[in-house]
């Protein structure tokens, strides 16, 4: 028996056909298309032992490489916890009851989504230029930060209004019944289911704020996509210094999936609690064993 999707009608034979021809060609036009590529890096040279001879040196990686992988996961780290204090603040106080805290936190949100990115860089930048807010060195790495902490900072409060509204009303009704405060009701309730379910939305917001320190080559953050251009420039490699620095970001921004799903697990297996006794005989097919007394 053919049981149908809940997103989709399940496909008959004809369409499986169809679509397993769809994908082979597709598949053979994406390998042409690469063979293509691949000829014509080749014909230009680029491809040569000579233009990767250089990653094969401690100097290269000393000056240029492992600088912007340190640049791109400072920046990237700050922003993140900022964005998740800012996005945690904002959205929380966008449920408020409150009028007065409501409305201002509504409008900062919907602001700072509509402002890009880029701009915010470089407005903050030189603001802090401008007033010596911070040594010169860290200018860029501050503005960056500021950039990518606003921004993501109003997605992750949405992230959270949304989480916190899709849970059952009954349960916020129910806290109210016990003479819980809001506030309290959301600290203690809510909340903390919210953040569990809104676990892989927070991760895949977290990726983007990662890849967007690249951004920052446009107010000279030394950063990982920067310096592979430098590379490229340097060394006449553009091609094998960008796969280098592909990788670099791929394999950063896998380690973060990885490590953030793992959490999410540990934090619902924890949530989950143990069974009670009479649940566990249920699931074993079986039931429990009464303890007999002595006179029983």
């Amino acid at each position: 028996m053919t049981i149908a999707s809940v997103l989709f009608d399940a496909p008959g034979p004809r369409a499986r056909i169809r679509n397993q021809i769809i994908s082979a060609i597709t598949v053979v036009f994406v390998a042409l298309a690469g063979s293509l590529v691949v000829v014509k890096l080749a014909n230009k040279g680029q491809l040569t032992a000579v233009k990767w001879q250089p990653f094969l040196t401690a100097d290269l990686w000393r000056t240029y490489v492992l600088p912007g992988i340190a640049g791109t996961l400072t920046a990237a780290a700050l922003s993140i916890v900022l964005a998740l204090a800012l996005g945690l603040l904002l959205g929380v106080g966008r449920l408020s009851p409150i009028a007065a805290i409501r409305r201002p936190c509504a409008v900062i949100v919907e602001f700072l989504r509509a402002v890009p990115v880029l701009i915010m860089m470089i407005f903050a930048y030189f603001l802090y230029a401008l007033y010596d807010t911070f040594p010169s060195k860290y200018l860029a790495l501050a503005g960056v930060v500021t950039g990518l902490t606003l921004y993501n900072g109003a997605v992750i409060a949405e992230i959270v209004r949304s989480g916190v509204g899709s849970l059952p009303r009954g349960q916020s009704e129910a806290a109210a019944a016990l003479g819980f405060s809001w506030g309290h009701t959301m600290r203690s309730i809510l909340l903390p289911q919210a953040i569990t379910s809104m676990l892989p939305v927070l991760v895949s917001q977290l990726v983007v704020a990662l890849k967007d320190t690249a951004i920052g080559y446009q107010i000279t953050f030394v950063e990982m996509v920067r310096q592979g251009t430098v590379i490229g420039s340097t060394y006449g490699n553009y091609v094998s210094a960008l796969i280098v620095i592909a990788v670099l970001m791929i394999s950063v921004n896998f380690a973060l999936s990885a490590a953030a799903t793992r959490l999410a697990r540990r934090l619902r297996s924890s949530r989950r609690g143990t069974q009670p006794l009479e649940a566990e005989a249920l699931d074993l097919g079986k039931a429990p064993s009464a303890r007999l007394e002595p006179g029983d």
